[in-house]
This record gives structure tokens, sequence and C-alpha cells, in this order.
């Protein structure tokens, strides 16, 4: 699981950001490491657990061959108060971390495996996201 070693402040106050107002993602939008990418298409946040089951199912799918990177880090810290808790009291506790994503973001990238195995990965990792995604590839 992705979180940071050490964080200034324990909780984060909520951003207002409404998803579908945010604007496009103007850095992290093209392939610099490898052959295929995986593309955000809709904003949202991503926690850690998200991003780890994506990393495993692609990692499975690929095998031994091939290098993948990742390029997103969930820094933002959620809370959540328990269940069946009353209005009041403060906030709740830190719960995890999730990465704030754009349309346009690059967030995983492949390298060293054939089009079609590469392709299936980066699917089988879209469909652990909570957001629309799409398989892009660098142009030759």
């Amino acid at each position: 699981m992705l979180l940071p070693k050490k964080v200034k402040f324990r909780k984060w106050q909520t951003s207002r950001e409404h998803p579908d107002k945010v604007g496009k993602e103007t850095r992290g939008t093209k392939i610099s490491f490898g052959s295929y990418a995986l593309k955000a298409m809709t904003a949202g946040r991503i926690t850690s657990q998200e991003i780890e089951a994506a990393r495993k199912a692609c990692a499975h799918n690929m095998g031994k061959t091939g290098r993948m990177w990742t390029r997103i880090f969930p820094d933002r810290p959620y809370t959540q108060k328990p269940a069946e808790v009353k209005m009041g009291k403060g906030k709740g506790d830190p719960q995890g971390y999730v990465c704030v994503i754009r349309p346009g973001r690059v967030i995983f990238e492949l390298d060293g495996t054939t089009a079609e195995i590469g392709k299936e990965a980066l699917r089988k990792a879209g469909t652990k996201m909570s957001i629309r995604t799409k398989i892009i590839s660098r142009e030759i």
C-alpha cells in the first residue's frame, strides 16, 4: 500500500472542487517512460488500495516480462467517522490516503511486452479504478 513516510498535517480540509467542473490536467499527460499507458478520462480520487489492486492485476497479467511505472502517489489523507455515531463531536479519524486525479493524467506506464499483453494488462488495471480510463500508446 502506498502512503507518505511523514506528513505535516494529519487531517486536511476537504477541497470544494466538484469533479465535473475541474479543468484538465496540465502536467503528467504524456508518456515519459514506457510504450503503453493508462490515462484518466474523468476526475476523481483514487485510494491507495485501488492503486495497489490495479498494480497487482497488471503485474499478474504481464508475468515476468516488461516493466511498469506508477505515475501517481496518494498523499492526501481522508477521514471517516465510525458507524452509528451522532453528528458533531469533531472530525473523524484518518482512514487512508488518496490521490486527486484530473482528466488527462497518466496513471500507469508499461514497456518491454508485446502490444496485446500490455493493452490487456492495462485494461484489467483500469477495471480496478473508480474513474473512467483509456489506454494510449507512444506515437512513433
